[in-house]
C-alpha cells in the first residue's frame, strides 16, 4: 500500500515528464540568451557603408493565433490540435544598429516563431486550475511536456550519448584506447587516442589521423623534453614507457612540428603557420578553450591522458567501462532544441549569413533596409518545424521528434519516458544491448522492444527523475563552496 501511495504522489506531483518542462524552462530562460550572446554582434560592410548589428536580449511571447482577418488573439493547445495549427510563439530579439561608428536607436524584430512545450511556463495553460482547465478544453490530468506540429502531438525522446569532456580509458590487450568527446558551445570534436603495444601513442582528431601525440605536444609549445617528461609523471615507470614516443619522430622544435602536421595534411608552405595554428586552437580540445593562451592547458590535459594511459596499461590503476551510466549523459528537450536552433542561427547558411545577404542584395538596389526586412523570420520558423515535423536532427540524428502514443494513458507516459540510444540497430552492440548493473534504478529492466532495437531503445524506470544539469557559473559557485568547507573542515 505505501507504495501506491507514492506512486500516486509522484504522478500528483507531474513527475512523470517534469524533467522535459524543467528542460524546456531552462532552454526559454538560459538556452536561447546563451546562443544569442554567443552571436555577438555582426558587421555588415558594404563599399563606404559599415553597419554593425549588435544583439541584445531575446525574449519570447505567449502562443498566439494570427487570423485571416488579421487579428491576434491567445491560442490554446486543443484549438491547435482540432484546427491542424501549431502552437507556438513568436521570438523577439533586441538589435542596436551602429552605422558608420554612430549607434542608433535599439529595435526589437521578430526572428521567428518558436513551437511551445504544452505545460511548459510559456504555456498559455501554466497556473491554470482544474475548473479553468475544463473551460479551455483540457483534461487537468495530461502531464504534457510535448509540442504540437500542424494539430499533431510529437514528442523529443531522450537520447542516450557518451559523456561530453571526459575521457575514457578502454583496454584490449596491451593496446589502450582513450575517447574523448570534446565539446564547446554545441561544437563537438571526437578524439581518439590510441597507445600500442611497443609505447607508442597516436592521436587523431579533425581530419588529422593519426598523429604521433608528442608531435602534438611540440607543436603547442612544448619543445622541451625534460618540461615534458616532468609534467607527465615523476614516476620511473611510467616514464619508461613514455621515452619510446622521443625517440619514434625526428622533431625537436615547435617549428619542426607544425611543419610535420603541415606536410601531413598536405598544406602549402604560405599558409602553413596559420593553417597548423587553426587546428591547433579550434579543433583539438576545443572545450578547454580556443585561443592561443589556452594552449598550455591543452598540454596539461595531454600529459594527465599520457600518465593515466600508462597506469592502465602497467594495471596501476583500472580501465573505464564505456557502458557504465556515469560515462553516458540523457539529451532533453532543452538540450536538444538548443543544438537546433544554433545551427539554424550560426550554421553556414543560418540566420545571420542571410542577414548579410539581404542587406547587401538590398544596399545595392539602393534602398537602405529596416532591420526587420533583412531578417527572414519565416526561414527560422520553418527549420524549425520541419525537424519537430520529421525528426530529422542536427549531427545527422533521426527519430528525435516522434509522434506520442495515444493509444492509452499508460502508453503515453511510457512513450514521454523513452531512451534511444544513437548506435544503429543494424549492428549486433552486443555490450551495449545488455542490461549494466549501473542502470538499476535508473532503467526499466524489462520494458524494450522485441527485434533489431532490443536493448537500444529503453524506458525510464517508474520513479526516475532527471537533473536539468549546472551552467559554467554554478558549477563554479558550487566548487567555491566545497572548495571553503574543505579549508574550514582543515
Amino acid at each position: 500500500m505505501p507504495f501506491v501511495t507514492l506512486i500516486k504522489t509522484f504522478k500528483k506531483e507531474g513527475e512523470w515528464v517534469n524533467y522535459q518542462i524543467d528542460s524546456f524552462n531552462r532552454f526559454i530562460d538560459f538556452g536561447l540568451q546563451k546562443i544569442i550572446d554567443e552571436i555577438g554582434s555582426v558587421r555588415i560592410v558594404h563599399e563606404a557603408e559599415d553597419l554593425k548589428l549588435k544583439f541584445g536580449k531575446i525574449e519570447v511571447g505567449k502562443p498566439v493565433v494570427k487570423e485571416a482577418d488579421g487579428s491576434v488573439r491567445t491560442l490554446y493547445p486543443n484549438e491547435a490540435r482540432i484546427r491542424n495549427i501549431t502552437y507556438m510563439a513568436p521570438m523577439y530579439v533586441t538589435l542596436t544598429p551602429i552605422f558608420n561608428g554612430v549607434q542608433e536607436r535599439p529595435e526589437q524584430v521578430h526572428i521567428g516563431d518558436l513551437p511551445i512545450m504544452v505545460r511548459s511556463k510559456v504555456c498559455n495553460l501554466y497556473g491554470l486550475n482544474e475548473e479553468q482547465m475544463y473551460e479551455v478544453g483540457e483534461d487537468p490530468t495530461d502531464p504534457g511536456g510535448y509540442f504540437i506540429v500542424n494539430g499533431t502531438e510529437r514528442v523529443l525522446v531522450l537520447i542516450e550519448e557518451i559523456a561530453s569532456n571526459k575521457p575514457i580509458f578502454e583496454r584490449d590487450g596491451d593496446s589502450i584506447t582513450v575517447r574523448i568527446n570534446s565539446e564547446r558551445s554545441g561544437f563537438r570534436q571526437r578524439h581518439l587516442i590510441e597507445m600500442k603495444q611497443d609505447g607508442e601513442m597516436q592521436i587523431s582528431f579533425a581530419n588529422i589521423r593519426r598523429l604521433p601525440i608528442v608531435v602534438i605536444l611540440k607543436a603547442l609549445g612544448m619543445d622541451n623534453d625534460k618540461e615534458l617528461c616532468s609534467l607527465i609523471s615523476d614516476d620511473e615507470n611510467i616514464l619508461n614507457e613514455f621515452y619510446t614516443n622521443l625517440y619514434e619522430v625526428d622533431v625537436i622544435t615547435t617549428e619542426d612540428a607544425i611543419d610535420y602536421i603541415g606536410r601531413r595534411l598536405k598544406i602549402s608552405k604560405e599558409y602553413r603557420d596559420e593553417r597548423v595554428s587553426q587546428i591547433l586552437d579550434r579543433y583539438l580540445l576545443p572545450h578547454l578553450g580556443q585561443n592561443i593562451e589556452d594552449r598550455a592547458r591543452k598540454v596539461t590535459f595531454l600529459a594527465r591522458i599520457i600518465r593515466k594511459c600508462i597506469q592502465v596499461k602497467l594495471d596501476m590503476i583500472p580501465e573505464d567501462d564505456i557502458d557504465h551510466y556515469s560515462n553516458k549523459r540523457l539529451l532533453m528537450s532543452g538540450e536538444l532544441l538548443e543544438q537546433l536552433f544554433r545551427s539554424i542561427l550560426l550554421g553556414r547558411w543560418g540566420l545571420v549569413a542571410k542577414m548579410t545577404y539581404n542587406y547587401q542584395k538590398l544596399i545595392k538596389r539602393g534602398k537602405f533596409p529596416s532591420l526587420q526586412s533583412i531578417i527572414e523570420a519565416n526561414t527560422v520558423t520553418k527549420q524549425i518545424l520541419s525537424s519537430l515535423a520529421t525528426g530529422a536532427w542536427v549531427g545527422g540524428r533521426t527519430g528525435v521528434s516522434q509522434r506520442l502514443d495515444r493509444s492509452s494513458y499508460i502508453k503515453t507516459i511510457s512513450h514521454l519516458r523513452s531512451v534511444i540510444s544513437p548506435l544503429t540497430s543494424t549492428q549486433e552492440h552486443f555490450k551495449a544491448r545488455q542490461i549494466h548493473p549501473t542502470e538499476w534504478g535508473r532503467l526499466c529492466p524489462a520494458e524494450t522492444p522485441e527485434g533489431s532495437s532490443i536493448g537500444l531503445r529503453k524506458h525510464l524506470a517508474l520513479l526516475t527523475e532527471v537533473t536539468s544539469g549546472l551552467s559554467d557559473k554554478e558549477m563554479e559557485e558550487v566548487i567555491k563552496i566545497v572548495g571553503e568547507r574543505v579549508k574550514h573542515e582543515v
